[in-house]
């Protein structure tokens, strides 16, 4: 709890490249994806992956999938001690063998503000990466007074088309991050919320723009292999 609120107070909630602040994303020319997957039926082996794809054409660029062996317990809101070690490693690998490469922007598979302590995996990945990073969750994590009740659930059903969005607002009042209905073909939303160096606003708008199906590429693009290795 102490490394997260020390790391946590490293967290940028706001816009800080020149390329965020336009609407169309001028100046944007790569897009990271990251996600640790497990080998099924063991908790220790893991994939570590990294791609980078260009933006906006979202053609992969660059690609890092590694086995590792997980050794720190799980625990429930304590996930990123356990991940992100290894998915730092792949960024610093991309940095020395193609530093051409490099992302600005990492969309990272899991929460970052949606989180006990307002510091998920993709804050813990950004602060220590010093990288724009956002989360993007499949689920809804339940926090601050978040749950998947009936009122979530309808408002899940007002999602009617691709785009449609709603906040996540706890009981503090405060914006947790977003719910978003990303593709027409899927009425599952994803849950986006700012890790670092970001603001809420432009990370909805970056990942729908990634969005060719419900999961935006390259996060999709990041899981290909993990189907082959499995």
């Amino acid at each position: 709890r102490r490394e997260q609120a020390r790391l946590g107070g490293g967290v940028v909630e706001e816009d800080t490249e020149e390329w965020q602040k336009d609407v169309g994303f001028a100046g944007l020319e790569r897009v990271g994806g990251v996600d640790l997957s497990y080998i099924k039926g063991d908790d220790t082996r893991a994939c570590a992956s990294l791609v980078v794809l260009s933006y906006p054409g979202l053609q992969v660029l660059y690609e890092d999938c590694r086995m590792v062996t997980v050794s720190a317990p799980y625990v429930a809101g304590f996930l990123a001690f356990r991940e992100v070690p290894f998915l730092v490693e792949a960024v610093q690998r991309l940095q020395q063998e193609e530093p051409g490469l490099r992302p600005q922007v990492l969309l990272v598979d899991g929460n970052g503000l949606l989180h006990p302590r307002g510091f998920g995996v993709a804050c813990h990945l950004g602060v220590l990466t010093d990288l724009p990073c956002i989360g993007v969750a499949k689920n809804l994590l339940q926090v601050d007074g978040l749950v998947r009740d009936e009122l979530h659930r309808e408002q899940i059903r007002s999602l009617q088309k691709e785009g449609d969005m709603f906040p996540l607002l706890g009981n503090s009042g405060r914006a947790r991050g977003m719910a978003l209905r990303s593709s027409n073909n899927s009425s599952r939303p994803l849950y986006i919320s700012v890790g670092h160096r970001v603001s809420l606003e432009t990370a909805v708008r970056l990942v729908r723009s990634c969005c060719r199906f419900r999961i935006p590429e390259p996060i999709r693009q990041v899981w290909k292999p993990r189907e082959l290795r499995k």
